[in-house]
């Protein structure tokens, strides 16, 4: 899993879209919107101002002089622009004002087009204008802005209104001479239009919709993939009523196999990982809020989302840890292991990439266990062990399988034990324990060789005491090996760095590496938790 970090809430998913259409659509749809506004808005200044300087030219060739109407509008319009564009690049504006404000601005620039450029046509050429950039704004627009199809159509019958409007207004001020039969005709092209935009519209947003439907699982909209797992994949979801995030694992069934077979033991394991996790009650494992059916037939859980990187991820970016801190890192492990061999379970595919270290409200180097994926009852037989088999392999992941598992046999606590040990293994010396030239050959090292101590790979000293527990963990009799999590978690107490990594040490190393992100301020995202009738 990648690093995750806890990012502010985007102020556009406020509660201000809630009396439009626009609340159907996600944060994420509604960002890119806000992008096409700037986008637009920069485009809007580079063609004015092109415009400006080729009537500058042309006026210079031919009169002489400006038209100084077309001057006034130029003025006017890139004015406005610039009034969006710092209203859409202002982080206070929720992203529904920035669209509402963009469709008050195709009015407003549609006005000006009606009226003054009739003007100035006339004023230039002595020609009527009939057709104006009027309908071609019209239906650009609701590619831009994801507005619903009422709004859409209010606002392009409010800017092709501004044709016949603006004609008529300059008629009364004696600017130009027009009849009915001109505003007729004129107006034809913005109404065709209006037309245009409505079905462009209906399109649109509702595509947009079915998208915004299908990432919404329960009360939770899926906002961004953090990764993709052999189980399924994780989500980062935000709660509809609480400014609370999560983090939302789902599986596709149809996107793994068409068979259904396979389907419904994939759904059925993935379901036991969800009952599996959400029974602990240690802190020291990743906490689940809800499970369930999409209607897509995509099964899901939700979980607490946390701020910081798996241990995979920590030794490959920061090298090794020091023993204090792998002691540290390890007995909290031992503390959710040991809650699950309590209540029969047993995780079978321990890992560095299923141990998430992070902050953790004011605690640092907080260690969380995920993946209760390969989860197996101690009470559970062999043949119903085979029944949630999808294919010949052993469960678990090759560089830190336990040589029981690897063969097949019975597991229990101490399998996970051994995996644990390989863990310890990695955070110490950034190594595996075995690296065969294939899955296969690393998997029969661990039923074979016999391990080197972390000391001979580390380039760290690393206590004696602690280098032959680390071996101890690896034996190939689980015999041999510490008997339970507990027992581990108190040998490494023990050891001679078993209290040597401090609060205040943990929390220097996160301040230095890894800031704290900015925290949500449910004031200014307007995220206030409604309240319910029930």
């Amino acid at each position: 899993m990648t690093e995750v970090t806890l990012l502010k809430q985007q102020s556009g998913s406020g509660s201000s879209s809630s009396r439009c259409g626009w609340s159907l659509l996600t944060p994420e749809l509604l960002e890119k919107a806000r992008w096409r506004v700037r986008f637009i808005g920069w485009l809007m200044l580079v063609f004015m101002g092109l415009g400006a300087l080729l009537d500058l030219v042309f006026s210079r060739i031919t009169t002489g002089q400006l038209n100084d109407v077309w001057v006034v509008v130029t003025v006017i319009v890139m004015s406005m622009t610039v009034a969006l564009l710092v209203v859409a690049y202002r982080e206070r504006m929720t992203h529904t004002v920035v669209l509402r404000l963009t469709l008050g601005y195709e009015v407003l620039i549609c006005f000006f087009l009606s009226t003054f450029m009739p003007w100035a046509m006339m004023e230039s050429t002595g020609q009527f204008q009939y057709v104006t950039w009027v309908s071609p704004l019209i239906i650009l627009f609701p590619l831009i802005v994801p507005s619903p199809p009422g709004i859409t159509l209010v606002t392009a019958l409010a800017a092709a209104a501004t044709r016949p409007i603006g004609l008529v207004i300059l008629h009364a001020m004696g600017l130009i001479e027009v009849d009915a039969g001109m505003v007729i005709m004129s107006s034809m092209s913005p109404a065709f239009a209006v037309g245009i935009a409505y079905v462009c519209s209906r399109v649109v947003h509702g595509m947009n919709v079915d998208l915004a439907t299908a990432q919404r699982l329960g009360s939770y909209q899926l906002e961004s993939r953090l990764g993709v797992g052999g189980m399924g994949e994780v989500w980062r979801a935000q709660h509809q009523l609480l400014a609370r995030p999560a983090a939302i694992k789902l599986i596709r069934p149809e996107t793994l196999t068409d068979d259904p077979l396979r389907q419904h033991v994939m759904l059925t394991r993935f379901e036991q990982e969800a009952q599996a996790t959400a029974a602990m009650e240690s802190p020291h494992t990743i906490q689940v809020f809800d499970f369930g059916i999409a209607q897509s037939g995509s099964f899901y859980y939700v979980m607490e989302y946390l701020n910081g990187l798996d241990l995979d991820e920590l030794v490959d970016r920061f090298g090794p840890l020091p023993p204090a801190r792998a002691v540290h890192l390890l007995r909290q492990m031992c503390d959710s292991l040991g809650e699950a061999h309590e209540h029969g379970l047993i995780h079978r595919d321990v890992k560095p990439a299923n141990v998430y270290v992070c902050r953790y409200g004011r605690h640092y180097d907080f260690a969380k266990v995920l993946d209760f994926g390969l989860v197996k009852f101690e009470s559970e037989s062999d043949e119903d062990e085979l029944r949630l088999t999808t294919d010949v392999s052993v469960g678990g992941t090759p560089g830190f399988i336990a040589p029981e598992q690897a063969m097949g046999k019975e597991a229990d606590g101490r399998t996970d034990i051994y995996s644990l040990g390989c863990t310890a293994y990695w955070a110490l010396t950034g190594s595996t324990v075995f690296q065969g030239g294939t899955a296969m050959e690393t998997v029969m090292m661990h039923v074979n060789e016999e391990p080197e101590p972390p000391s001979s790979r580390a380039r760290q000293d690393i206590p004696s005491d602690l280098d032959k527990l680390v071996l101890a963990c690896l034996e190939k009799d689980p015999a041999d090996r510490p008997s339970g999590a507990d027992e581990l978690s108190t040998l490494l107490a023990a050891s001679d760095v078993g209290d040597k990594w401090s609060r205040q040490a943990a929390r220097e190393w996160w301040e230095a590496n890894m800031p704290a992100p900015e925290r949500t301020d449910i004031r200014r995202t307007g995220s206030t938790p409604r309240r319910l009738s029930l």
